[in-house]
């Protein structure tokens, strides 16, 4: 039984759906899928033409992994060897400590959460840890470190995945944690200032007491800064609606490699006049400058906002749910989520999390956001009527108020944590073509067999990001050796993105020329040489280690 109630407006919705296809199956009977994607022979659901892709099967029309300029092939996600970087000195320390009374941290215990990531994967041995709260102490603290050839390693709420906001070596940690005053809010406009510190959740809340929303959220919003936000390009549950930061971060302030600041923050909505700078820094991960100020233009806060969580028996038919949502749903949708059994399966064993509607293959996430209740209720009214008597959808609820909104949010939000507690977790954040996107995870099992514990997919069907993810009892080199580089290759088969959203960091690095030629490779190199001449910035991070 559902957890959640329907409103009695969506309860009759479900009911007489229900009643029509019940009446239709007498007429039309159709199959029943096993809730267990992995039992018999893997569906093709929308991809039913293609044999299962292999590393040696990529056709003439399929992207292969590009050569890089010199011939040779990128090395494995492994550290580098360090790199010729001035190690601390006590002198260092005391110009640190001048410039940064207090806040200049040389305890073991204080340094030790800066020098792991947030998944204990990658951990650095960094020594000292800065908290600046301007970007005059910034500039100063890179100016110095340029100066000494010392290496620097950006951080913000340290939430990353591919261990780019840790330091890999000694890199001296400069956080952004303090720098987390709002700076102007233009209520007319709706274009926030703020420095890069502030935390995604608290712009949230001080952006909602004024009727404004910030245009992305995330799974991490209570600890990531907006600053690391732009640097990654961080996507989220809302970019189906409000677009990438790309187009959303009208203007930044950015600390160069030798201390100059560069100040793009601009709040105008148009502004043609030369080479938009600030979009080389969006999504560089910190290598190109640190990232010190940020504005952004914010929606309106919605008057209605409704949740519906759905089931599914097949992936075709939930792409198809999509479609139908698109269509019918309009303007108003503004997120369309996924997750399959297993990710149920894991949400219940690790975190207690009660199924709110009966079991399924696959699992949707719909939520729509307008100004007019009546008529967002009624467009949701006959989009679940299409779906239900169309028998894309076997169950589902709905929530209109806040607690229920966030408790069926969670069943998709908590994956990530429900996969730690299953064991070491090997991550994978690839963008595809929309039909293809679950076909990776079918093969990936297939492929793998019973050498991984779990086999999971979730993610944004609306821009076609899957989250593979993929666990084991511990960490296994053999595993991973199976997974990488298979999973690189198909998804260049398929000419998608090895990252999303996640960025490259230090584990994909090496991988970039699955994703990109290298003649732009080679380019991004360049740019790099030419802002950061040393290489302090985020060193062994995003470009690859032949670049170097």
């Amino acid at each position: 039984m559902p957890v959640f109630a329907f409103t009695p407006v969506m309860m009759g919705i479900f009911q007489r759906a229900l009643r029509l296809r019940t009446a239709l199956r007498h007429l039309s009977p159709h199959s029943t899928f096993s809730s267990t994607p992995t039992a018999g022979p893997s569906p093709r659901y929308l991809c039913g033409s293609f044999p299962p892709i292999t590393s040696w099967q990529f056709g003439v029309c399929c992207r292969k992994l590009h050569s890089a300029a010199d011939g040779s092939k990128p090395s494995p996600a492994a550290a580098p060897d360090r790199l010729p970087f001035s190690t601390i000195t006590q002198e260092d320390l005391a110009f640190f400590r001048k410039i940064l009374p207090g806040r200049a941290i040389t305890d073991p215990d204080l340094l030790e959460s800066s020098n792991v990531d947030w998944l204990k994967s990658v951990r650095g041995s960094s020594e000292v840890l800065l908290r600046p709260q301007t970007t005059e102490e910034v500039s100063q603290i890179l100016k110095y470190c340029n100066g000494r050839n010392l290496a620097v390693n950006p951080q913000g709420g340290n939430t990353g995945l591919v261990g780019g906001s840790v330091p890999v070596y000694d890199e001296v940690i400069l956080s952004t944690a303090l720098m987390n005053n709002i700076l102007t809010f233009d209520s007319i406009s709706g274009i926030l200032t703020c420095q890069a510190g502030c935390v995604l959740e608290s712009l949230s809340v001080y952006l909602e007491d004024r009727d404004y929303i910030m245009p992305l959220d995330l799974g991490a919003k209570g600890s990531c800064h907006i600053g690391g936000n732009v640097a990654t390009n961080a996507g989220g549950l809302r970019l189906l609606r409000y677009g990438s930061l790309h187009g959303t971060v009208l203007g930044l302030e950015v600390v160069l490699a030798d201390g100059q600041v560069l100040d793009c923050l601009a709040t105008l909505r148009k502004d043609n006049t030369g080479y938009d700078l600030k979009q080389l820094f969006i999504g560089s991960e910190g290598t190109l400058g640190v990232i010190t100020a940020v504005s952004i233009l914010c929606p309106r806060k919605p008057k209605s906002v409704n949740v519906v969580f759905l089931g599914c028996e097949t992936f075709e038919q939930l792409l198809k749910t999509f479609q139908l949502s698109r269509g019918m749903l309009g303007e108003i949708l503004s997120a369309y989520e996924f997750l399959d059994s297993e990710c149920m399966r894991l949400l219940n064993t690790h975190l207690k999390l009660t199924n709110p509607i009966s079991d399924c293959p696959f699992y949707v996430v719909i939520e729509t956001s307008g100004s007019d209740p009546t008529h967002d209720g009624e467009k949701l009214h006959n989009f679940l009527e299409e779906a239900m008597t169309s028998s894309l959808v076997t169950d589902g609820t709905v929530a209109t108020e806040d607690s229920k909104i966030k408790a069926l949010w969670s069943m998709r939000e908590r994956v990530t944590e429900a996969l730690t507690h299953d064991g070491f977790t090997y991550k994978y954040d690839i963008s595809l073509p929309v039909e293809r996107i679950y076909q990776l995870v079918t093969d990936m099992r297939e492929h793998l067999g019973d050498r991984a514990k779990s086999v999971v997919g979730y993610g944004h069907v609306g821009d076609g990001n899957l989250h593979l993810n993929i666990t084991s009892p511990a960490k296994d080199p053999a595993l991973l050796a199976a997974i990488e580089p298979f999973v690189y290759e198909w998804t260049a088969s398929c000419h998608g993105s090895i990252s999303a959203e996640h960025g490259l960091g230090l584990k994909k690095r090496n991988y970039i020329y699955y994703s990109k030629p290298s003649q732009a490779v080679a380019l991004m190199g360049n740019i790099k040489a030419m802002l950061d001449p040393k290489g302090i910035l985020n060193p062994y991070k995003t470009l690859p280690d032949n670049l170097k």
